[in-house]
C-alpha cells in the first residue's frame, strides 16, 4: 500500500528508530511500512494517523477508488 510516512517522518527530521519509539514497533517495521512491503495493523494505522495528526487516508493510499476505476 503507498502511503506518505517516510515523507511526513522527513519532514520532522525523524529517524525511522525516532519513529519507531514513537510507535513503540520495530525500526524493520517502519522501514517494511514505508517501502510498501508491509500493511500495518489498523490500531498501528491509528496511532500513525494521530502521531502525524492526519486521516488514514492522508496517509494511505490502496488505489484507485470504485468511481476511479469505473472511468
Amino acid at each position: 500500500m503507498k502511503n506518505i510516512i517516510r515523507a511526513l517522518r522527513a519532514e520532522r527530521g525523524w529517524s525511522q528508530q525516532d519513529l519507531a519509539d514513537k510507535l513503540d514497533v520495530s525500526r524493520q517495521s517502519v522501514n517494511a511500512i514505508e517501502t510498501g512491503r508491509y500493511d500495518p495493523s489498523l490500531p498501528l494505522a491509528f496511532a500513525i494517523a494521530r502521531l502525524f495528526g492526519r486521516s488514514l487516508e492522508e496517509l494511505f493510499d490502496d488505489g484507485p477508488s470504485v468511481a476511479e476505476a469505473a472511468e
